[in-house]
């Protein structure tokens, strides 16, 4: 007796106009399912179309993407266009634009002529004419999901763009290793000493769970701090590093006040390590340790021609104003912390009076440019020690543009806190910080470190804790 095979109904989602806007190949993200858009959200893409910010090049786009479905295709519009060849296999469903007015009574404390308003009526009306199959929202916006859950309807946000469902998991650069690491993984130890630093080769079943250049600490009577220098299979070789907690090892006069500290501090000094990100709360330093390497290697060691720090300006792409004065000079207002840190950075104990202390200031800001993000596209920086601060308020397309300005010899440090995310429809599982942070985990020259500790004062912390 032959068996019958269930068939699966294909879901009906409904795009609302930020999905778009946020992320213009959402067209081709729900793989089977069919993609309903409609004409309200057409118009408001014609709305928010025009200027150069990143909402109206994702409007164009969308509209782009449109316009080459339905011209590809010859089916009738109100039967669906397939997206096969438009998302090159990554959909198999179909496009389905609104062709006709759909009525829906929605409830009389709803304003008829709110756009948000009118696509709630639309996805009822949907959900009336196809009783037999799932219709869904999907919208960035929390209030939209909220008032369709109301009515009774099925919403969703958009969860193809992030990286993470759990901030929690999202990779911290460290691991804590227990006694009973070396037993399972230390069979077979090698050590030997090169260059004034030890090397121990192990082999084990942990070995698989290590990333390249992570930080393997155990504490205890005596704590052991070893970052990932090699992997090959199940055999890995771990490297000691310098410590430059003591003041013999200080950069630009600051020394690591704890364990994250003096590993981020490696990273940023290594020369291997082409990219760098730092993750941390107010006052963990990321700043401060920042720009005391980066001044290092361009003044002393010359390893870098000038150090250029870019900030993300709310709202992201936005023009950043008539203003008088210069790009670094509009910049000003939004650079409070880098003037904060070459405050600290520019003082010592034996600066020779007044004069010494202008003169240093005066060297220091000749190699520090200060950049807009608007005007990135499109350059490339030579043998520059390029830092993005603020980077968590950066979309992964926006992240892209800016790591891949580097040239031969420039290395980039992205600096953030995905608590503080202040960018609309950006959480902190879409943050283009969080992007980078788990694509570039277990890259040769790539370092991550996310410092656990506050260090700014007594005063800071204690309000951290309890306000």
């Amino acid at each position: 007796m032959a068996t019958r095979k269930k068939v699966q109904i294909r879901k009906l989602f409904v795009l609302d106009t930020n999905v778009l806007m946020h992320d213009p190949t959402s067209l081709f993200r729900f793989q089977e399912h069919d993609v309903f858009i409609p004409i309200i959200t057409l118009e408001e893409l014609d709305m928010h179309k025009s200027g150069m910010s990143e909402v109206a090049r994702n409007a164009r786009q969308t509209s782009r993407f449109l316009d080459e479905i339905i011209r590809a295709s010859n089916a009738p519009i109100e039967l669906g266009i397939s997206l096969v060849l438009a998302s090159k296999g990554a959909a198999s469903g179909h496009l389905l634009l609104q062709t006709q007015i759909i009525h829906s009574v929605l409830p009389a404390a709803m304003p008829q002529g709110k756009a948000d308003n009118q696509i709630l009526g639309i996805v009822k009306a949907l959900k009336e004419l196809h009783p037999d199959r799932a219709v869904i929202l999907v919208s960035k916006d929390i209030n939209m999901r909220i008032k369709a859950r109301a009515l009774g309807l099925d919403a969703e946000d958009y969860f193809n763009d992030k990286v993470l469902e759990d901030s929690d998991l999202l990779y911290t650069g460290e691991r804590e290793i227990d006694a009973g690491f070396w037993e399972r993984n230390g069979t077979e130890i090698k050590s030997w000493t090169e260059h004034g630093r030890s090397y121990y080769q192990i082999t084990g079943p942990d070995v698989e769970a290590l990333y390249l250049n992570q930080l393997l600490f155990q504490q205890g009577e005596q704590p052991l701090q070893l970052k990932v220098a090699r992997l090959d299979g199940r055999v890995a070789t771990l490297e000691t590093y310098k410590d430059y907690s003591h003041s013999k090892n200080n950069v630009w006069g600051i020394t690591a006040r704890n364990r994250e500290q003096n590993f981020a501090l490696n990273l940023l000094l290594d020369p291997d390590i082409d990219f760098v990100s730092l993750l941390g709360q107010a006052g963990t330093g990321k700043t401060l340790l920042t720009l005391a390497a980066g001044l290092a290697q361009t003044l002393e060691e010359k390893r870098y021609s000038e150090i250029i720090m870019t900030r993300v300006t709310i709202p992201v792409g936005e023009d950043i104003g008539f203003l008088p004065g210069t790009e670094e000079e509009k910049m000003a207002p939004w650079m409070g912390a880098l003037e904060d840190n070459l405050d600290v950075l520019g003082h010592s104990e034996d600066d020779g009076g007044d004069w010494g202390r202008a003169a240093t200031r005066d060297l220091i800001r000749s190699r520090i440019k200060v950049k807009s993000l608007n005007f990135m596209r499109g350059r490339t920086f030579l043998s520059k020690y390029l830092i993005i601060d603020e980077a968590q308020n950066l979309t992964p397309k926006q992240m892209k543009t800016l790591i891949t300005r580097a040239g031969p010899g420039t290395k980039v440090v992205c600096l953030g806190n995905i608590a503080q995310i202040d960018t609309p429809y950006l959480t902190e599982g879409s943050s283009g910080l969080t992007y980078v942070v788990d694509r570039f985990k277990g890259w040769a020259h790539s370092g991550h470190i996310t410092l656990q500790r506050g260090e700014r004062s007594r005063l800071a912390d204690f309000a951290a804790e309890n306000l």
